[in-house]
């Protein structure tokens, strides 16, 4: 490989910082995200299992609406495993 010369100007970046990127997800879950909001559906879940919560055992967990997201995307991608839902939801940006 020839070696050439140096052309002058200002090398691009390699590296990208954390804050430029940003998961789009994608556009069906977006407007699945957006339904269930707008229909109160985190409100709807949280009082259907506020009398399952502890009030002091072990670390917080995950709200109820973000958990049954999760559940959804599993059922309509046919992911079996909890490991599998997390990855896929992280790709699709729903949980957060």
């Amino acid at each position: 490989m020839a070696m050439g010369r140096w052309r002058k100007g200002r090398q691009r970046e390699l590296l990208v910082a954390a804050s430029e990127i940003r998961a789009l997800g994608n556009p069906f879950y977006r407007a699945l995200d957006r339904l269930l909001e707008r229909n109160g559906f985190d409100e709807f879940a949280e009082a259907a299992c506020r009398e399952f919560y502890g009030e002091k055992r072990g670390r917080p967990s995950i709200p109820p609406g973000v958990y049954f997201r999760m559940l959804m995307v599993g059922y309509l991608e046919g992911i079996g495993s909890e490991r599998g839902i997390a990855w896929r939801c992280a790709d699709t940006g729903l949980a957060a």
